[in-house]
């Protein structure tokens, strides 16, 4: 296959980007479920979900990589049986070489995920996150340079993300000292000589850096570094790091009641139904939404002074408990989450042509919303 289409790994690094795996909750089966990663691509495709209806129509596409919201394989399989439609679906991805990666929490935390294009797409404006789930965690590297070689390492490091504190950048603290090594049999000292101890002027650099960005600092360390041994620490902080959440509220783009705000997602979502708890009169000054099953964030909407709750799957005693608080929900379903179709599928389609690759990004239009309205 020419060189011209994208390997899969590259595709997962541009999706590790957008939503880390770091961010996704510690239950969620997220990444590589089915298939190859040894393989360039020519055909990706973009689904909420992977039922048997998409993989034939990945069949049909000639798709190489299928990119998911919700993971097919979310507990452990102790068989695969293709008398079932679950079977058949793992079976057929196999027989086809079709591989499967998902993003599931860590796409609905990420800025830009599930959460943004929701709310995006229904109009709110001045978004806040609404539930805080898990922070960039900082720490911090103490590395030992050569006085030589000290401001190389600093501004690499500083390069590389590390050292930002507010709006400043490129902050460290350095302390001079003596460091001491004794080069032994089969090393290539930069400076002294095998068997001979070494005496030399040290600048210890100690600089602060997220963990998302752990791997690029070491790399940027390791590169600018002189030593063929380079002596550093790692330390994690109790200081507060970047963080990140489900859901969003925010205000409205126009006035609207809970009523028309209910017959607009109806109509921009393409839905044949929606269910709506609370007074459809009631003005709504501040929205919460929360892609997927909603039930564990209706209190935290209401502690926000959310008016009107959009999410999907709202149980019925957990209805009851809004309405009885006066705030208004709009059950719009968990199938509104297919709104990451357009919004990843446009990601990796500018993300390819910059690239100049040949490679498609191909939208699935399977209907996977498996309810009706009569």
């Amino acid at each position: 296959m020419s060189n011209k289409f994208v390997h899969v790994q590259e595709v997962i690094q541009r999706i590790d980007q957008l939503a880390p795996k770091w961010m996704a909750e510690d239950w969620d089966p997220i990444g590589l479920q089915v298939g190859s990663l040894q393989k360039r691509i020519k055909k990706i495709m973009v689904t909420l979900d992977v039922i048997e209806p998409v993989i034939d129509e990945a069949i049909r596409e000639g798709v190489d990589l299928i990119f998911a919201h919700h993971p097919l394989i979310f507990k452990p399989l102790k068989k695969i049986n293709p008398d079932t439609s679950y079977g058949r679906t793992i079976q057929k991805l196999l027989k086809h070489d079709i591989t499967l990666y998902a993003a599931h929490t860590n796409l609905d935390v990420a800025v830009g995920g599930v959460n943004d294009l929701l709310a995006d797409k229904i109009g709110m404006t001045n978004t806040e996150v609404l539930v805080n789930r898990v922070e960039d965690q900082l720490k911090k590297l103490v590395v030992f340079v050569p006085e030589t070689h000290a401001d190389t390492v600093r501004n690499a490091l500083g390069d590389a993300g590390a050292g930002f504190i507010g709006n400043y950048s490129h902050c460290s603290f350095n302390t001079p000292g003596t460091g001491t090594f004794l080069p032994n049999e089969g090393t290539n000292p930069h400076i002294g000589e095998q068997g001979t101890m070494e005496y030399v002027n040290e600048v210890k650099i100690e600089t602060i850096f997220p963990m998302s960005i752990e791997k690029d600092v070491m790399s940027a360390m390791q590169k600018s570094h002189p030593y063929e041994e380079v002596a550093y620490d790692i330390l994690k902080l109790d200081n507060k790091g970047k963080t990140f959440g489900i859901g969003r509220i925010g205000k409205p783009k126009d006035d609207v009641t809970v009523g028309e705000l209910a017959k607009q997602l109806k109509e921009t979502f393409n839905l044949q139904g929606l269910r709506v708890v609370g007074d459809l009169d009631k003005k709504v000054e501040k929205i919460a939404v929360s892609g997927g099953e909603g039930n564990d964030f209706i209190s935290n909407a209401m502690f926000k002074g959310a008016d009107v709750y959009i999410s999907g799957d709202i149980k019925y005693h957990f209805a009851h408990e809004a309405w009885m608080e006066g705030m208004a929900i709009i059950d719009a379903g968990h199938n509104i989450e297919k709104v990451m179709i357009d919004g990843v599928g446009s990601i990796l389609s500018d993300w390819l042509k910059s690239k100049n690759s040949d490679t498609e990004v191909y939208l699935s239009k399977a209907e996977t919303d498996p309810f009706t309205f009569l």
